[in-house]
């Protein structure tokens, strides 16, 4: 089963095949016997959560018959780690990145658990970017520098890097090109806070399956950015659908 790391909200998503992949996938861990059960995990301020729910679920019911279970996260609440533990597939939305880490941070091991079993993730952009071992969760500032726009900060300042889900080895940014994070990825890894950083264009989506062992495919519109450092320099790297 795969991890879906996608590079923007589903406001972005126009392609149809990463859904359609994810859905068949959740149907593939079920079987015949009963009907899926999807984990869907939003950050909620005022209502927010319920209002943006529909446009994270109802693709999926179009798709495939599904139960939902969603959890919202709100200031000091944490999401109960007992939601994964007899899921069929999980998603977690976007939003603010800080925030969503919190809320799942107590949960990442059962998190693990569930995807080492073959449920599969899909990760919206905040989603995506806390799937890491080590997981970049905002900032617009390299030493000081700005390296990306001051909207996609997270309200942080300096790049700021925490503990993340531990699904993925690599780093991840989001929006990329149509954000102009891309600087802000690459100075991550020029400055040394990651090893590799994959930043993702909206309407795509990186897809990673642990288990195959395989290059991760790229779906959709967009690029997936590959950053790596050797010998002193830092090269970013192009791989599309």
């Amino acid at each position: 089963m795969s991890i879906f790391l996608v590079g923007g909200g589903p406001d972005t998503l126009r392609t149809a095949a990463v859904l359609a992949q994810f859905a068949a996938e959740t149907g593939r861990k079920t079987g015949l016997n009963r009907v899926p059960r999807v984990a869907v995990v939003l950050f909620d301020h005022e209502g927010s959560g319920a209002h943006f729910l529909p446009s994270y679920v109802d693709p999926l019911r179009s798709r495939a018959s599904c139960l939902i279970a969603e959890s919202y996260i709100r200031a000091d609440q944490p999401v109960d780690p007992a939601l994964f533990a007899d899921v069929d597939a999980i998603v977690v939305g976007g939003g603010l990145t800080p925030a969503y880490l919190q809320g799942l941070k107590g949960a990442a091991k059962e998190i693990r658990r569930a995807v080492a079993s073959g449920v599969p993730y899909l990760g919206f952009s905040a989603g995506a970017m806390i799937a890491p071992d080590y997981a970049l969760i905002g900032g617009y500032r390299s030493h000081g520098t700005e390296v990306c726009p001051q909207e996609w900060s997270e309200g942080l300042e300096e790049l700021t890097f925490r503990p993340g889900l531990g699904l993925v080895p690599f780093a991840v940014d989001v929006h990329a090109a149509q954000g102009g994070t891309l600087g802000r990825a690459v100075a991550a890894v020029h400055h040394g806070l990651a090893d590799s950083v994959m930043a993702i264009d909206e309407d795509t989506a990186l897809v990673v399956n642990p288990a195959e062992r395989t290059k991760p495919k790229v779906i959709g519109s967009g690029s997936c950015w590959t950053i790596v450092k050797s010998d002193g320099k830092t090269t970013a790297s192009i791989a599309g659908s």
